[in-house]
């Protein structure tokens, strides 16, 4: 009596998602217009944002570290469950989009797509809309489909030993009077005020990662906001520079480190709103600068974030 085979089993998709960023300086403005939800910038914002990009070498290593990540996340995953996922990345502002990567991953037969923003930090208009995007592709394309997501990961202990590991190594050689300020993109206050988990969530990750270093509050670290955008509403405060002014006026500080744990890959954010613009200003008010690593493929924190890709995608089944 022959035996029927059985059937493959479908892959499980992974769409791993980040912003995305110009090419090069020609995309920029077609780029900045999509931010701006097709409303082209003014010529003066436009060449700020030119002259930024210019600084850090003309172009933003953040699709090479997102490819970086989502390599180091399909190798963990295939570690853990051989043949089992299959990885695509989409972004928010540039080719492949979020519904480029549904599209691929749903025409390879996958049945059910699991989401994971690389942004530790749950926010309606973040990570939210990302997966908004992720959830109504899928449903147009099969309902049937089946999404899941990773929501948020704040307090993930590879990535607080990441960031608490970075720091002890920054704290060496720095004067003792040094301040750690744990930086983030900031949102408008609107978005606070309206009970968005976002400036509560980066004040967990801060303390448990000034916890597991040992450092006191209030006068050992505080949490600060860095990269407004450019808009006439309030934004959440107090800004990166705005601390840096005040710790300089009181003579509590000899040094500062941040820690921008908002962010897990080198990009303008960091290249150059922090180590251009805020390492400038600590030098012209005569404070010692530091600023810690981001993840990028860190091994420990991809494994990590593979092994809650596989927890949110058998938790659904």
């Amino acid at each position: 009596m022959s035996s029927v085979p059985d059937a493959p089993v479908a892959p499980v998709g992974v769409v791993v998602m980040a912003y995305g960023t110009p090419a090069g300086p020609d995309d920029i403005e077609a780029y900045y217009t999509h931010v701006r939800r097709g409303r082209p910038p003014p010529r003066d914002l436009l060449d700020d944002l030119q002259r930024r990009y210019r600084a850090i070498g003309g172009v933003s290593p953040l699709a090479e570290r997102t490819r970086a990540q989502a390599g180091a996340l399909a190798d963990a995953l295939e570690r853990r469950a051989p043949g089992s996922y299959v990885v695509e990345v989409g972004y928010k502002h540039t080719t492949p989009f979020v519904e480029d990567a549904v599209e691929r991953l749903v025409a390879a037969g996958a049945r059910r797509l699991v989401g994971l923003v690389l942004a530790p930090h749950y926010s309606r208009g973040s990570v939210g809309e990302y997966l908004g995007r992720l959830r109504a592709r899928a449903s147009a394309l099969d309902p049937a489909v089946d999404v899941v997501a990773v929501d948020d990961w704040h307090l993930e202990p590879a990535y607080v030993s990441f960031l608490a590991d970075e720091l002890r190594r920054c704290l060496v050689g720095m004067p003792a009077a040094t301040q750690v300020l744990f930086s983030a993109h900031s949102l408008p206050v609107r978005v606070v005020v309206d009970g968005d988990p976002y400036a509560t969530q980066v004040a967990e990750t801060a303390a448990a990662v000034a916890s597991a270093v040992g450092l006191s509050r209030p006068t050992g670290w505080s949490v600060a906001w860095q990269s407004a955008g450019r808009t006439s509403e309030a934004w959440i405060g107090p800004d990166v520079l705005e601390v840096f002014a005040t710790l300089a006026a009181s003579g509590r500080a000899a040094g500062v480190v941040v820690c921008p744990c908002g962010f897990v890959s080198d990009h303008l954010e960091v290249l150059y709103d922090l180590d251009h613009e805020a390492a400038g200003r600590a030098a012209e008010l005569g404070l010692a600068f530091a600023r810690t690593a981001v993840p990028n493929d860190d091994p420990a924190v991809l494994g990590a974030l593979a092994d809650r890709v596989v927890a949110a995608s058998t938790d659904a089944a």
